[in-house]
Parts: C-alpha cells; sequence; structure tokens
C-alpha cells in the first residue's frame, strides 16, 4: 500500500485532533503519516501519491498562519499525478458567509499545479451561505464544524475516510 502524507496547519489544536482522528481511522502511522506544515518543506509532497491537506479557515475566510506562510511555496511543487483529500475545520454559524473558504483556497492552487482532487462531500447538513469550497454544490472535501457539529465529526470522518479509501485506490 503506498504511504499517504497528511499535511495540516493547526492553531488551536482541533486540525491536529482531527489529522490524528483520520490517521488511526485509516488504520495509523504505517498507513499515514503525518507532516505539521510550519515544520514541513515543499521537498516532503514527493515521497507521497496520495495526500490529505488539513486547513482550518481562520478569521474572516482567511488561511490558517502556518498555510499562509507556506502557500507560495505550494508553486515549488508539481502535484501531477497526485490524488488529493481534503479536511478543513470552519464555524459555520459565526462565519457563514466563508465557511470553509481556506479549504477552497489550498484546493484550487493545488489543482492549479496538477493535483487531483478525490474526497469531495456534500453540503446538506450545513447551514451556511457562502463557501470558496463549494464546487458543483459539494464540498472539494470534507466540512467540520468543531464549534457547532462536534458530535457529528467521528462519523463525518469515518464515512469520508471509507470514501477516499477507494478513491485512493488503497
Amino acid at each position: 500500500m503506498a504511504k499517504i502524507g497528511l499535511f495540516y496547519g493547526t492553531q488551536t489544536g482541533n486540525t491536529e485532533t482531527i489529522a490524528e482522528l483520520i490517521q488511526q481511522v485509516f488504520g495509523g502511522d504505517s498507513v499515514v503519516t503525518l507532516q505539521d506544515i510550519s515544520k514541513a518543506e515543499a521537498g516532503d509532497f514527493e515521497q507521497y501519491e496520495c495526500l490529505i491537506i488539513g486547513c482550518p479557515t481562520w478569521n474572516v475566510g482567511e488561511l490558517q498562519s502556518d498555510w499562509e506562510g507556506f502557500y507560495d511555496e505550494l508553486d515549488e511543487i508539481n502535484f501531477s499525478g497526485k490524488k488529493v483529500a481534503y479536511f478543513g475545520a470552519g464555524d459555520q454559524i459565526g462565519y457563514a458567509d466563508n465557511f470553509q473558504d481556506a479549504m477552497g483556497i489550498l484546493e484550487e492552487k493545488i489543482s492549479q499545479n496538477g493535483g487531483k482532487t478525490v474526497g469531495y462531500w456534500p453540503t446538506n447538513g450545513y447551514d451556511f451561505n457562502e463557501s470558496k469550497a463549494v464546487k458543483n454544490n459539494r464540498f472539494v472535501g470534507l466540512a467540520l464544524d468543531e464549534d457547532n457539529q462536534s458530535d457529528l465529526t467521528e462519523s463525518r470522518v469515518k464515512a469520508w475516510v471509507a470514501q477516499i479509501k477507494q478513491e485512493f485506490g488503497v
């Protein structure tokens, strides 16, 4: 089985906790390697055919600070031939006009550099107005809301991991 690289940024620890849950549901660190984007380099992405990108939306539709600092380096990475799944943490009630924007910002940039997006997620069950992470009426990845729907996180992660296992072909 090809090793999967999960790159995440976290401010309060929620996204890191979700990344650890995703790793656990996949089968542990023998399957998914966690990479904190604050410690990553552009070359770290090359060793993986399958990637998971995790980023919370911060402030009003912004990337988490570590992803913000790494954003320009994404242009140095050739994502061609790589399958990329995304997850994000956000607050659909407090920030209904830019829920999960960070996930959409990263997906757009990585797709422009050749990444193939997998792991689209339905928008039903959420209450928001707008999002840069919605394409064709679906989120570009798993949308999580630890502020308002934390009770759904584990079941959503399990369903999404089962889906992307098939899409990754693992």
